[in-house]
């Protein structure tokens, strides 16, 4: 750490809240663990960390961190950024909400969003722990994706610091837009990667339950070829077979919407982002 920052995290007591907090509390600096739900409150106190009240948390917070949902962000910044002092970050894990211009919003308070990449199925990993931490940020090393809206040298400090440390192991920042990061996530993670896996899990079970395949069998055959088909296509280790390639070009032509790449387009993404949010349309 380059040095000791104030950081508040709100939701500490939540799934990803207490992700962030359990990393925090091995780092040098002042962490102050906000919690509202009685059972949020528990888990806090049972990890051994002391409560504070939001107010006196973020009223000397060099970063604020905002480990609660999308659909509170708008509620949770309203009360909060107005008690923030001058100069500090309000960092959001998602970047939805801020890409919807949901979130409160001061001139001297300086809105940033960071996502973790979550460990590469690339990654070589060395140890049992590793293999286990498929989310990352206990034991297997990742990247993560951030955006802040400041030029200031000592502000990209600040959030890159946070940043490894709530994402802890952190290999690489990269640094986007706010824009850019809302295209990656969920467009291109969630909408495409995250689709094609449940995807993989549907046709698995037809192998198994309609097909009548096998259970074992069938895993074997998914998990090894699903390495190599994505070894192959993300970065060309082998080059498929003449007979697979005909066999992809089936599966293309009967899954595939001939204007799929439409997601991609800025119009698309609102309408998407609107549907997550639970909002009529994304007015910016």
């Amino acid at each position: 750490m380059s040095e000791k920052h104030t950081i508040a995290v709100i939701g500490a007591g939540g799934k990803m809240g207490t992700r962030v907090s359990d990393n925090l509390a091995q780092t040098d600096h002042d962490v102050r663990y906000v919690e509202t739900s009685p059972a949020g409150q528990e888990r806090v106190t049972a990890a051994g960390r002391a409560l504070s009240d939001a107010a006196s948390a973020v009223a000397d917070a060099d970063i604020v961190v905002l480990a609660v949902p999308d659909l509170a962000l708008a509620a949770v910044t309203a009360d909060l950024v107005p008690q923030m002092k001058s100069g500090s970050v309000c960092l959001t894990l998602d970047p939805a909400a801020a890409y919807a211009g949901l979130l409160a919003e001061r001139d001297d308070v300086i809105q940033a969003v960071a996502h973790p990449c979550h460990p590469s199925i690339f990654l070589q990993r060395e140890t049992p722990e590793q293999w286990a931490d498929t989310f990352g940020g206990i034991a297997a090393p990742q990247d993560a994706i951030a955006a802040v809206e400041s030029d200031d040298p000592a502000t990209k400090t600040l959030v890159e610091d946070t940043v490894r440390a709530i994402y802890a192991p952190v290999i690489d920042v990269h640094w986007v837009t706010i824009k850019q990061l809302a295209q990656l996530e969920p467009t291109l993670v969630e909408t495409v990667a995250c689709m094609i896996g449940e995807l993989l899990n549907e046709a698995l079970q037809e192998a198994i339950h309609t097909m009548g395949v096998p259970e074992a069998a069938a895993r074997s055959i998914m998990y090894g070829h699903t390495q190599v088909a994505l070894a192959n296509g993300l970065r060309g280790d082998n080059p498929f077979s003449d007979a697979c390639l005909i066999a992809m070009k089936y599966g293309r032509e009967t899954i595939v919407k001939d204007d799929w790449k439409k997601i991609f387009r800025d119009d698309e993404l609102d309408k998407n982002l609107a549907n997550m949010l639970h909002l009529e349309k994304i007015e910016r």
